[in-house]
């Protein structure tokens, strides 16, 4: 009975993911197609866009070096760019929000930091840090941070007044108000700037490593460039596109599962 209730589960869930992303993956099946067959017919040259199997091909080739060297060392520089991006991010927003004068002298630096030109900053990065983890991890946090503090900042300033007075008629601190309304409130735009930033990592990482790196994903698809490899170098690309999905989609999955934590719990206190 047990098997019977965990087929029919497995089946319901397939069912809602076809019925959500059928008209996706057909749409995706049938631009991969008209790829593969424009190639074949030469009316683009290989050397330029190669078809997806010759992509595939080159990527189970070059399977071991991709996954066993380069994929490990984009992730490492991702998960500690993002770390600190959320360290940072979450620090800054919450100052911010506490302190009228951090906000005015901070938001303007915060502003303009996404001006400067990561292809002009990385060269400095590398001369601060060499060719090192730390370069790359640099350009990381300089483009994820950003969507951490604005959403951050933004979802604590969204507090109810009717609820906030409610709050201090019952004699509730600053504390109390910012721990139990604020932040809840501020988890949706959170978790959106979370999704946004992490996804900025993986473009981080790359601009890193193709500007100076000495292995990574990003490394990879240079020095394929260079060798006019275009096979391999879209493998790598391949494998940064997963890359960036996979973390979106664990990103999304906290958020869903923290979210039915806290419905839980707020159930379990109104019982």
């Amino acid at each position: 009975m047990r098997e019977g209730n965990l087929g029919d589960c497995m089946k319901d869930s397939v069912r809602r993911w076809l019925a959500r992303y059928g008209l996706f993956l057909w749409l995706l099946l049938l631009l991969l197609v008209f790829w593969e067959w424009i190639v074949r017919m030469g009316w683009v040259p290989s050397f330029i866009i190669p078809a997806p199997t010759a992509i595939a091909s080159s990527l189970y080739e070059h399977r071991y070096l991709l996954l066993a060297t380069h994929l490990p060392a984009t992730l490492m520089e991702v998960v500690v760019g993002f770390g600190l991006s959320i360290v940072t991010g979450i620090t800054l927003a919450t100052g911010m929000h506490m302190n009228r004068s951090i906000e005015k002298a901070l938001y303007p630096f915060i502003v303009i930091s996404q001006t400067i030109p990561l292809i002009a900053l990385s060269p400095v990065f590398i001369l601060w840090f060499g060719y090192t983890l730390w370069s790359k991890v640099a350009v990381v946090f300089l483009i994820a941070f950003f969507p951490i503090v604005v959403s951050t900042y933004d979802g604590l300033r969204q507090g109810d007044p009717e609820q906030r007075e409610l709050l201090l008629t019952m004699g509730a601190s600053k504390w109390d108000i910012f721990c139990k309304l604020q932040i809840p409130l501020a988890l949706p735009s959170f978790f959106s700037g979370l999704k946004m930033s992490v996804v900025y990592c993986v473009v981080g990482a790359t601009i890193g490593e193709w500007l100076g790196g000495s292995k990574g994903l990003g490394y990879f698809s240079r020095r394929m460039s260079s060798n006019m490899n275009t096979d391999a170098m879209f493998a790598a690309i391949v494998l940064l596109s997963l890359l960036g999905i996979v973390l979106f989609v664990l990103i999304a999955w906290l958020e869903k599962r923290f979210s039915i934590q806290r419905h839980r719990q707020w159930r379990q206190k109104k019982s």
